[in-house]
């Protein structure tokens, strides 16, 4: 059953990694009053709500999530998410690796995040039927194999903002090298020759938010996933980079909307005995 999160957010959620190739992580949760701050993944985010609204800021436009439609967000690009009304949302959310939708379709999904298609919202909801069943590991991979291949018939390959250097991706790159130990900003433009203010513009104008929220919510990222395997938390604050078990609380309770441990303690489907 999902476990209540004892913080001020009011959730109710079950989050899992499933054995399943092309899924990171398995997010079902309702909100009632917790509102993401900005931040961006690594991985695609496949959304479908099942009760109320969402709006959410992506690349600092808005947009609403709401049944039926189903809400694509690419790797890498800032967002938010907040309830449209007081009553709040029920959302389900699969984490996908780039191996099911292609990096060059980021910009067509920027543009065009939500995808009014009934048979894919079936498809995906067959997905998620399945990623809860113990042993329907190869049921959800062929969900999964359609559903990439429905959303890249959707989408349309286009371009981000202008980042003729390069300087963006370079600088995520490293960002991303040293998640655990973190390098500064000065460090960074010594690394790849350019000025730090350049390097935050082209930052900002490529991913919609500056590199040390960006660092933040990989760490937090990287944080859920060595928690759904099993690692105390005062092990996974350390080996991602925060700098106390506090210190990862503050920032992924933020983030996530609830507590590491609520969120550890939300737990898989239990396979049949």
């Amino acid at each position: 059953m999902p476990t209540a999160a004892p913080d001020a957010s009011r959730a109710v959620l079950r989050a899992w990694a499933p054995p399943v190739p092309g899924v990171t992580e398995v997010f079902h949760a309702r909100f009632t009053d917790h509102a993401y701050p900005v931040h961006a993944h690594e991985t695609w985010t496949l959304l479908v709500v099942d009760e109320g609204a969402v709006r959410y800021d992506l690349d600092r436009r808005e947009h609403g999530a709401v049944r039926p439609a189903v809400t694509v967000l690419p790797p890498h690009v800032a967002h938010t998410g907040r309830a449209a009304t007081h009553h709040g949302f029920r959302k389900r959310v699969a984490y996908l690796d780039a191996e099911v939708i292609a990096p060059d379709l980021a910009g067509a999904a920027v543009a065009t995040p939500s995808l009014d298609d009934p048979l894919l919202r079936t498809r995906v909801d067959q997905l998620h039927r399945a990623l809860e069943r113990p042993g329907a590991e190869l049921e959800a991979e062929t969900r999964l194999a359609l559903i990439g291949e429905r959303i890249r018939a959707h989408l349309r390959a286009a371009p981000r903002p202008a980042d003729p250097d390069g300087l963006a991706d370079d600088l995520r790159d490293l960002l991303d090298a040293n998640l655990a130990s973190g390098v500064t900003l000065r460090e960074a433009a010594r690394t790849l020759h350019a000025h730090p203010a350049s390097l935050v513009r082209h930052f900002g104008a490529a991913f919609g938010l500056p590199p040390h929220r960006y660092l933040t919510g990989r760490r937090v990222e990287a944080a859920r996933r060595r928690l759904l395997a099993g690692e105390p938390a005062a092990a996974v604050a350390a080996a991602v980079g925060f700098h106390d078990q506090a210190h990862l609380h503050r920032h992924f309770t933020r983030l996530v909307g609830t507590t590491p441990r609520a969120f550890t303690r939300s737990g898989p489907p239990r396979r049949p005995s």
